[in-house]
């Protein structure tokens, strides 16, 4: 229960701050997205997950290369300023939802990003764990970590935690987030003695 009270807070933030966020944040978003997008490749064969996609500031870098872009959200506000951007776009679909329960089905996925979205859940085990569950085992997932909120030490464990093995990881200092790339590492099955 104290987990959805966290995020019923979240939601009414973001969307009291929805009309307002890319003037605060889109520089500082899009710094994240660049170190990320230029690390990974998008193809017209791409299915792309961007959750917790907030104002769809990622969709307008890979929308235009990809099969097909969802973005998901929890807050409603931010949404609607999503909606403005991808009516522009036949292949950009958009769901209100929880990252923790995506209503999407298995390895669906080529690319999952989960940029900012980190030090908004709860438990950050329990929203890469689903973001695993919807990408497909050779899918890249992007994941960036407020460093105010996550060591370097702290991320990468948390990442690892949730069983992602990490490809890339941005030395740059001036962004104000870790961010990785990573892909599914293989689950450790427990035997039995």
């Amino acid at each position: 229960m104290k987990s959805w009270d966290q995020k019923r807070r979240l939601m009414r933030r973001y969307d009291q701050s929805s009309k307002v966020y890319d003037t605060q944040y889109q520089e500082e978003q899009e710094a994240k997205i660049r170190a990320a997008i230029n690390n990974v490749t998008v193809t017209p064969e791409s299915v792309i997950l961007d959750v917790g996609c907030g104002t769809g500031l990622l969709l307008e870098h890979v929308v235009e290369n990809a099969q097909l872009v969802v973005g998901t959200d929890v807050s409603r506000g931010l949404l609607s300023e999503t909606k403005e951007k991808a009516k522009a776009y036949q292949n950009a679909v958009l769901v209100q939802s929880d990252a923790d329960n995506l209503p999407l089905r298995n390895e669906t996925f080529d690319l999952v990003f989960a940029m900012t979205l980190m030090q908004n859940v709860p438990i950050p085990r329990v929203t890469l764990n689903e973001i695993r569950r919807v990408s497909k085992s050779d899918a890249k997932i992007i994941v960036t970590g407020l460093k105010k909120s996550f060591t370097e030490k702290g991320f990468i464990h948390t990442l690892k935690q949730a069983d992602l093995r990490i490809e890339y990881s941005s030395a740059d200092v001036s962004l104000k987030d870790h961010v990785c790339i990573c892909v599914k590492a293989p689950v450790k099955s427990k035997s039995r003695t």
